[in-house]
């Protein structure tokens, strides 16, 4: 048996001549979601997969084995159901409303632009046609949704967020080191007003109040 204990999602890194010519095992998504399990791939050579607890195999994703080969994932067809909104009775916004239901149920569901999977439930496609939902079995491949900080998840397959969206990609832009003012950093900063020496008293002129104006009468004895 070869271990594989080493998963590259979607094959990031890889050039593409290798992914193709890597050989393939096709899983469903019972199998995908499990971190340790048991294939066979298309050279019929017998593979242990050993990935760290918690992690999801997605279709297209690359395991790398112990002797350095690369087997490619293929994502199985299998029993869903296929829900799309009613054209005739419906609209676009009742797939939003059909998805928040599903959601309430802790189902995993796929979602699409214009249609969601979950696995066959009888109760459930039950509600979602009374709901004026559109339900098919169909047999294809399942990627549902991961939770928002889970696996790479089957729609963001490998979307590295580090914020700053822009042309150049995404990059976390550097903290500049805080200014330090000092006489070395040539901003041509004023000279500090010069303070008084130290100890030294300086007199401050003190003014008499005036006196109050004078009133003539007969007790002013200035003889008038």
């Amino acid at each position: 048996m070869i271990i594989c204990s080493k998963l590259m999602p979607q094959g990031r890194g890889l050039a593409r001549v290798l992914i193709q010519r890597a050989s393939t095992i096709t899983l469903d998504w019972d199998t995908r979601q499990k971190s340790r399990f048991d294939a066979t791939d298309s050279a019929g050579r017998q593979l242990g997969v050993f990935l760290p607890r918690g992690t999801v195999v997605r279709g297209g994703d690359v395991l790398v084995a112990e002797d350095g080969s690369l087997v490619r994932v293929q994502a199985a067809p299998q029993a869903v159901l296929r829900i799309t909104a009613c054209t005739e009775h419906g609209s676009p916004f009742d797939l939003t409303r059909a998805a928040y239901h599903l959601g309430n149920r802790h189902v995993p569901i796929e979602l699409q632009p214009d249609h969601l999977k979950i696995e066959p439930d009888h109760v459930l496609a039950d509600m979602l046609r009374a709901m004026h939902m559109t339900v098919v079995a169909v047999s294809e491949a399942f990627e549902p949704e991961s939770g928002a900080y889970g696996d790479h998840g089957a729609s963001s397959h490998g979307h590295e967020h580090s914020h700053e969206h822009g042309p150049a990609g995404h990059a976390h832009a550097a903290q500049a080191e805080p200014h330090v003012h000092g006489p070395e950093c040539q901003h041509g900063h004023a000279a500090p007003a010069a303070k008084p020496p130290a100890g030294k008293r300086i007199a401050i002129p003190v003014r008499a109040a005036p006196a109050a104006p004078h009133v003539h009468g007969p007790d002013c004895n200035h003889g008038h």
